[in-house]
């Protein structure tokens, strides 16, 4: 998430987060919270067993199988896990591993294999820093290693005549942490009648290195968007093998949140995506300003000498321990970035000008996105915002904009500090950026657009903190995958939400069954247990006429 939050100076950094650094933290606490809340909720046999089983991922293709689902890709025959609502098939591999030479070069198809591979455990994860917290695994099963791009499918387990629509989910992490395997996709099939894919992708140095060295010995002239790449190629995957598990190769959509959710947007304006999906749901994280090619590949050259190499061949040689390792620099930022080919624009100037793939899109965000902000860069961290402090901190990163800012935020208008400089991030970094790129979307496509507003959805978490936590990020994710287990309201909630995202997913339009109707932009449904309504007054609320304005 470092990527999408504001640039703290050093001095800010050290005074808001001691040694940490706060995006890295972060995104970890996004999983953390997201691990907590969702996968008790969602797991299913197969995860049991994949836990049980430890670190190594069985890669052994057996000649005859045990009992279980089978299906037959282009590249061989698997076999799955039979469940009582869903199959499941996971660590399927959508591309080869991207390994020694292939280190910092975009995917290549996998590598067909004989007899029957068995299909039960998860891929490996890809290679990351953030590999534990006090909430649980951040990468779900298994061990990080760079042989990590598999993807796993879930099907309802009653057969159907007729193809089913396809989602794919891109997992959050800052771009930095997070797996596939991490998200059961067994509730979602079976209720939703679905079919949904999760992949892992390329992540950190490994999945957003752009270097000099890789720009020269590509043919176009391109280096630092792995792991985008990565994503691209398993939506091919899905285009040509999913019919086989019962979806619809002509009904995709893609969706994600966090880094998920800016990556369905840069699939959105990537050129090399066309065709690759039909509809497109981005939960907090569509717009995000991308750095460009040249000064990643400036940022790329100076952490490539910390590891002491001056060429590409020198980094390749280093083992992915070392890369990891040097990887966790606080300097270093990890993200896409605009290199004129895979990304041409940035998101915002594509969606402005029309550039992008029309298709349906359904896009939003929570309530109180920036409370988990601060919660991790104070409670969390041992210290609370206090009255004093809270304008401080504004000032330390707002500057000039600091007066303006603490007057259409005064505390008189919040229940604690925390929940001020909460409100300032949910609107500056979330809140109007999504509804500046509904609004762009809406003038060449169906554009719906969401609020997400359980403010108990985390109550059960029972974190230590000095303020509440209300419907911070990544706190709809599990509503949608339907692995919600609270109040009445709450489960009517999520039954709703997750009808309203299948439903999209089949048809462009988001309905469910006894819930009220969705209009389309600039109409913003309020979705909470309370009520769900449409509203127009969502700009007003978030004081997006202070966030959305040019830069004077």
């Amino acid at each position: 998430m470092s990527a999408l939050l504001p640039k703290y100076p050093a001095t800010a950094r050290r005074r808001l987060s001691g040694t940490r650094r706060i995006g890295a933290l972060y995104g970890a606490l996004v999983l953390s919270i997201v691990a907590t809340a969702f996968a008790p909720a969602q797991a299913t046999a197969a995860q049991d067993t994949a836990v049980r089983a430890g670190a190594a991922h069985d890669t052994a293709v057996r000649a005859t199988a045990a009992e279980g689902p089978a299906v037959t890709t282009r590249y061989g025959q698997v076999q799955g896990k039979a469940g009582a609502t869903a199959n499941s098939y996971l660590g399927i591999p959508y591309a080869a591993p991207p390994v020694g030479s292939q280190r910092w070069k975009p995917p290549s198809p996998p590598e067909r294999w004989p007899g029957v591979r068995d299909a039960t455990t998860p891929g490996n994860p890809c290679m990351q820093g953030a590999a534990s917290s006090p909430w649980g695994d951040l990468a779900g099963p298994g061990t990080p290693s760079e042989d990590c791009l598999y993807l796993n499918v879930h099907t309802p387990a009653q057969r159907s005549l007729q193809k089913r629509p396809v989602m794919v989910w891109i997992h959050g992490g800052g771009f930095t942490v997070g797996s596939g395997t991490f998200y059961d996709g067994s509730n979602l099939a079976a209720k939703g009648d679905v079919v949904a894919v999760t992949f892992n992708y390329r992540l950190g140095a490994f999945g957003y290195l752009a270097h000099p060295g890789l720009t020269d010995e590509s043919s176009q002239g391109m280096s630092g968007n792995y792991g985008l790449l990565d994503q691209q190629a398993a939506l091919r995957w899905v285009r040509d093998n999913i019919a086989a598990f019962g979806g619809d190769p002509d009904n995709v959509t893609v969706f994600g949140e966090s880094a998920g959710g800016g990556s369905v947007c840069q699939n959105l304006v990537s050129p090399r995506a066309i065709g690759l999906f039909d509809r497109a749901v981005a939960q907090s994280g569509c717009g995000f300003t991308l750095p460009t090619q040249q000064s990643q590949q400036d940022r790329g050259a100076a952490w490539a000498n910390s590891l002491g190499c001056a060429d590409v061949a020198c980094l390749r040689a280093r083992t992915a321990a070392q890369v990891l390792g040097a990887s966790l620099s606080p300097t270093a930022r990890w993200t896409p970035n605009v290199d004129g080919k895979v990304l041409p624009l940035q998101v915002t100037d594509a969606l402005e000008r029309g550039r992008f793939h029309r298709v349906p899109v359904l896009q939003g965000t929570t309530a109180d996105e920036g409370r988990l902000t601060v919660a991790t860069t104070y409670d969390l961290a041992g210290r609370q915002l206090t009255a004093e402090g809270y304008p401080v901190a504004v000032r330390t990163l707002y500057g000039d904009r600091a007066d303006e800012i603490l007057a259409r935020y005064p505390l008189s208008d919040h229940g604690t500090p925390a929940e001020a400089l909460g409100a300032v991030f949910t609107d500056s970094q979330f809140a109007c950026l999504q509804s500046r790129t509904a609004s762009l979307m809406a003038a060449h496509t169906r554009s719906y657009q969401y609020e997400f507003a359980d403010r108990h959805s985390m109550d059960h978490l029972n974190l230590p903190l000095s303020f509440p936590i209300g419907a911070p990020h990544g706190s709809e994710i599990r509503y949608v995958f339907g692995g919600v287990s609270g109040t009445p309201a709450q489960n009517v909630l999520s039954d709703r939400m997750l009808g309203y995202w299948t439903n999209f997913a089949k048809t462009g339009v988001p309905y469910a069954t006894d819930a009220p109707r969705w209009n389309l932009f600039p109409k913003v449904q309020t979705l909470a247990p309370e009520a769900v309504t449409g509203r127009t007054t969502f700009p007003e609320d978030h004081k997006c006429d202070l966030w959305n304005r040019p830069a004077s």
